[in-house]
């Protein structure tokens, strides 16, 4: 099983900001505007994510648990460009320092065997 499908720590310690362009009020299938707010005149970001207690609005989870985002298939960008550690054959800070906020242990090379490469999450292409 992807190690995403039972963390969910990253959404509850990054601001999700993106440009307002990728909202679905703008381009059809985008992510969703009515769980958005506005940053500035050219960034959206998820709403719960503005200023601490970060969560996520999206996100359905017991961290450590279980995690899933209810909007996968329409998630921003910044949200496609953060890899889990090692997912691609490297640390992530962002990853790391989520999972140690949870008092998860950071991941390592062997959570992800048996991982199918059809099962990653794929990084956009641009």
């Amino acid at each position: 099983m992807h190690p995403c499908l039972t963390c969910g720590a990253c959404c509850t310690q990054y601001r999700v900001a993106f440009h307002w362009m990728e909202s679905d009020a703008v381009t059809p299938g985008g992510v969703p505007a009515a769980l958005t707010e506005r940053v500035d005149a050219h960034r959206l970001c998820m709403r719960g994510t503005y200023a601490p207690p970060i969560r996520c609005v999206a996100l359905d989870a017991d961290i450590g648990r279980h995690a899933r985002c209810t909007i996968h298939p329409h998630r921003p960008s910044v949200c496609r460009e953060v890899p889990a550690s090692w997912e691609f054959g490297q640390p992530s800070p962002q990853c790391d320092k989520a999972r140690r906020a949870h008092g998860l242990p950071v991941l390592t090379p062997d959570d992800w065997i048996g991982v199918a490469e059809s099962e990653k999450n794929p990084l956009p292409r641009g």
